[in-house]
């Protein structure tokens, strides 16, 4: 009998992948998924997850997880996130967004008689970029518009070009980063914490192993030839000009994240901000800006609804993903998986490390086939917690190296929207970019699992 559930759990596990390969609506797949599999433990009389408020009738208890999944995920990280899309979305439409990129683009000026060096010093620059636009397919948008023709007449070819920007997006790090506004919730710490604290001293050897092993990858590919190009007119995406000070806006969430948090001692009288905080102040700065440039108060208060709106994306897309990830994780743990995942590994004697590398690798692969970082990561990160509850460790060792793993999943997956995006900007198929990634993002997730247990 103890069995039965984690043999159940790994059969919807299989379904859920599959109709995600076939593109069927994955909020929907998740929701579904996790409601059945916890009507099938309720059945089978299995323990079920803590409700705060059961209705007192198991059928309705089903949908009330639901309901207060929809309180405690609004509440906290979903508002968070929300904040985070809508002020990306305001600084995109005034500009700010394409000011921090020209701006940080200059300094590959230094390399120009060195095309693969230059192509790869996009990386680290790029990853800076990510922190602060934490839009996988955004920030590449930008800097196909704005770089991608500098690499072009460097001598840099498409597909390098393409590759090594997908690259910018290959960690989803940050405050600002709906991966990690997760994970640091699911942990139970400060967002800027969990950042500092754990993600930057990683970044560190994973950035250079992605220069390295690109530079390498895409000498060996060009010189190879034969790729195939699709003609295709590039033209530049439709950005608003902006004064070059603007590039201080999409920083400044940041600025203020680090400057007031228990990190440091700067004030006698501690003053700590939160994400979401954070962002609405940088939203009304970002006003200001704009009455100082545009000087109509009736138009700076109308720019308030790219805000709105891009909250409203950020709930029907991210938010309600999460909503379903989290009935989903429910329902594998109503099922026993967790359980059954932590006796398996310790009947094969893997004990915190090897269920460690188990999981990132399983999630750098449902990565991969969602073509979703955040689809994956969702799904699986709040299982962490009991697991690393039974094999006595913190949260944020387990979560820490799947973050990373789910984000670089999206990066060598042909169904990905960032992928899909550049391809066709850039006149080549998603294939031949995924070809390209997928040497440096295998490094890049051995040096990840190495540099994490060292």
């Amino acid at each position: 009998m103890m069995f039965i559930g984690p043999i159940l759990s790994l059969i919807f596990i299989a379904i859920v992948a599959k109709l995600l390969l076939s593109k069927v609506y994955p909020h929907a797949v998740l929701l579904i998924a996790g409601l059945l599999m916890m009507g099938l433990a309720l059945v089978l009389q299995f323990n079920m997850p803590k409700l705060d408020n059961p209705t007192g009738l198991g059928g309705f208890d089903l949908f009330r997880y639901i309901k207060e999944s929809f309180s405690s995920i609004n509440a906290g990280v979903g508002l968070m996130i929300m904040s985070i899309g809508g002020f990306v979305a305001y600084t995109h439409k005034i500009g700010a967004s394409n000011a921090l990129v020209q701006l940080a683009m200059r300094p590959l000026r230094i390399f120009k008689n060195h095309p693969h060096l230059t192509a790869v010093f996009v990386i680290p620059i790029g990853q800076i970029l990510f922190i602060c636009i934490p839009s996988a397919a955004g920030l590449s948008l930008l800097l196909m518009a704005s770089i991608f023709p500098i690499l072009l007449n460097l001598g840099v070819s498409r597909i390098s070009a393409a590759s090594v920007i997908t690259a910018c997006t290959a960690f989803g790090i940050g405050p600002a980063s709906a991966i990690t506004a997760s994970a640091s919730s699911i942990a139970e710490i400060p967002t800027i914490n969990y950042f500092i604290d754990e993600q930057l001293m990683l970044i560190i050897p994973l950035n250079l192993t992605l220069m390295i092993v690109y530079y390498f990858t895409n000498r060996y590919f060009d010189k190879k030839g034969g790729e195939e190009i699709i003609e295709t007119e590039f033209s530049k995406e439709d950005t608003h000009e902006a004064p070059p000070h603007y590039a201080i806006i999409p920083v400044l969430p940041l600025v203020l994240l680090i400057v007031f948090s228990d990190l440091f001692s700067f004030f006698e009288s501690p003053i700590v901000l939160d994400t979401t905080t954070a962002m609405i102040i940088s939203l009304f700065a970002a006003m200001v800006f704009e009455l100082i440039r545009l000087k109509s108060f009736t138009a700076v208060l109308k720019s308030l609804k790219t805000f709105w709106d891009g909250m409203g994306e950020i709930f029907k897309t991210v938010v309600t993903l999460i909503i379903a990830a989290d009935i989903f994780a429910k329902g594998l743990i109503a099922l026993g998986f967790v359980d059954g995942l932590v006796s398996l590994s310790e009947g094969a004697g893997l004990g915190y490390i090897g269920i460690t590398v188990v999981l990132a690798l399983m999630i750098y692969l449902a990565s991969m086939m969602m073509g979703s970082g955040n689809a994956a990561f969702f799904a699986f990160g709040p299982l962490v917690p009991k697991i690393a509850g039974n094999l006595g460790v913190s949260s944020t060792s387990i979560l820490l190296p799947m973050n990373l793993a789910a984000s670089m999943g999206r990066t060598v997956s042909p169904v990905a929207g960032v992928i899909i995006a550049t391809a066709e900007i850039a006149g080549v198929t998603p294939l031949q970019i995924v070809k390209r990634n997928l040497i440096p993002l295998s490094a890049g997730l051995i040096v990840l699992l190495i540099a994490h247990f060292l």
